[in-house]
């Protein structure tokens, strides 16, 4: 009988640090050809500084990394590409200002016998490239002008056209639309049946579920589990992951909500959004959700002021009030966290410290000029409170885990002692660990008597920590949902149109 042929990659008693922190301890992955190998775990699991080793960004402190059974080191991204491992990260690695053609060639350009460029080789090739992905695409496009998605497509088209044999996809839905999702899920699936071996980083267990043959799970820097995905559950992998069940994850303390503070009547952008009406209570958590294009993000900027509404009021404590701009939500103790953090909200080159304190500059300095002292001191208390995982409120804001990021932009409007919180996709890009650590922090607002409004398109989640779920579609309200009452299903009905009659409006809001 002969031997089974060794895993395509092998890495085994994997262990790398940095100062003060053990990212990886005696860590082991493999992988086999035709093969997606999803790997699981918190941020800070030790998740990305594997993948950077694969990249040839680090290199581990101990350890082997074999392929196809022969021992390499990987000095650097080329010697990575040479060993055919490629890494497509959730931030994508194009040059925006070359087109397509030149993105798919670069570092490997073509030259006619006398050392030019050849572009007309380059362009072909391009063609060629893209064909093999089910893309037809002008290889002269700008990639500044195409969507993520297609972005993406041209990233795994270059891997492809560099020969790899390991693809590593990092979050890879996260910026997706639905549509594009699905194209991506079928190039995973035609790559698995060419021989190449995947592994499919997620916090989306739905995609893990679909997609992957087996699953690793890391927690703190170790190995946990590596089993069939085939053997598992959801549940399963939680457990593995954070020590915790999923049955856990939307406990909330629920209480009786107070009086009305923000209220919008008529409310409506002029351009698909509204005229709607909606009452925000205070230590209340109002859920909005809705299919893509449902006009929920389009709602929470308007109540924020960062668009312009075109008709009705907006009314705070029973007062008419004005919103021009985001600076006069912020007045009336009004924040927002944005969709996208990354683009919308952080300053990733800038500190922690910094990140916070934007918001509260008036209150932190004295005769305009600021107070170090009672800056540290503020937001040493955030970061204390909601338990931001960093080396010090210096560390660049862009060097944090998703899910620390966002509670970085969480504590900026805790500077304002908010009101109203407006929470768009809370949770986007982060794992359950940290999911849960947010929902603890919604909780929290809510009963110290904040206002919350939870926009997401995570059905489970919206359901489960909200008092009330409004449903919108086509830029209204179509249903308003009391926690009982808000099912998957019947919040489905309600965005898709499918139900015969919208909810009733009842007292705390919704249409009317």
């Amino acid at each position: 009988m002969s031997e089974a042929p060794p895993p395509l990659l092998r890495m085994s008693g994997i262990s790398k640090g940095f100062p003060g922190v053990q990212a990886l301890s005696e860590a082991r992955f493999d992988l086999y050809p035709g093969e997606v190998h999803a790997l699981m775990g918190e941020n800070g699991a030790g998740k990305s500084t594997l993948i950077k080793m694969l990249a040839g960004v680090h290199s581990p402190d101990s350890g082997t990394v074999e392929i196809d059974g022969r021992a390499v080191s990987i000095g650097g991204p080329q010697q990575a590409a040479d060993l055919g491992i490629a890494v497509i990260h959730q931030e994508l690695n194009l040059a925006p200002n070359l087109t397509v053609a030149q993105n798919l060639a670069l570092g490997r350009e073509p030259r006619t016998r006398w050392g030019l460029l050849d572009r007309s080789r380059i362009r072909r090739e391009a063609r060629a490239r893209l064909a093999r992905v089910g893309v037809d695409l002008d290889p002269d496009t700008p990639v500044a002008s195409l969507s993520v998605g297609m972005q993406q497509v041209v990233e795994i088209a270059r891997a492809i056209a560099q020969n790899a044999r390991v693809l590593v996809l990092d979050e890879p839905t996260a910026a997706l639309s639905e549509a594009e999702a699905q194209r991506l899920f079928e190039l995973v699936s035609e790559m698995r049946a060419g021989g190449m071996g995947l592994v499919y980083i997620s916090h989306r267990m739905e995609e893990v579920f679909r997609l992957a043959d087996r699953v690793t799970v890391f927690r703190d820097g170790r190995w946990v589990d590596t089993s069939p995905r085939a053997d598992l559950t959801p549940e399963d992998i939680v457990a593995r992951m954070i020590g915790r069940g999923l049955s856990d994850l939307y406990s909330r303390r629920r209480q009786p909500p107070g009086a009305v503070v923000l209220e919008a009547h008529g409310l409506t952008d002029g351009a698909g959004v509204g005229p709607l009406d909606l009452e925000l209570r205070a230590g209340e958590v109002v859920g909005m959700a809705g299919l893509i294009g449902a006009g929920r993000t389009e709602t929470a900027r308007l109540l924020f002021g960062a668009e312009r509404p075109r008709g009705g009021r907006i009314l705070l404590d029973g007062r008419p009030i004005t919103l021009r701009s985001p600076r006069d939500a912020m007045r009336h103790r009004i924040g927002l966290v944005p969709e996208s953090r990354k683009e919308q909200a952080l300053f990733p080159q800038m500190a922690i410290r910094d990140n916070i304190a934007v918001t509260g500059l008036g209150r932190l300095s004295e005769f305009g000029v600021l107070r170090r002292g009672r800056i540290d001191r503020s937001i040493e208390h955030h970061v204390s409170a909601l338990r931001v995982r960093c080396s010090s409120m210096d560390q660049r804001v862009g060097e944090l885990s998703g899910g620390n990021q966002q509670k970085v932009v969480l504590a900026r409007w805790l500077e304002i002692a908010p009101r109203v919180l407006l929470l768009d996709e809370p949770t986007r890009g982060v794992d359950v660990g940290a999911k849960q650590e947010i929902y603890g922090i919604i909780d929290r607002l809510a009963a110290d008597g904040v206002a919350v409004l939870v926009v997401s398109s995570d059905l489970p989640e919206v359901i489960g920590i909200s008092d009330r779920v409004l449903v919108m579609r086509n830029g209204e309200i179509a249903a308003e949902l009391p926690h009982e009452q808000a099912t998957e299903e019947a919040v489905m009905l309600h965005a898709t149109g499918v139900a015969a009659t919208a909810a009733p409006p009842s007292t705390n809001g919704g249409p009317r």
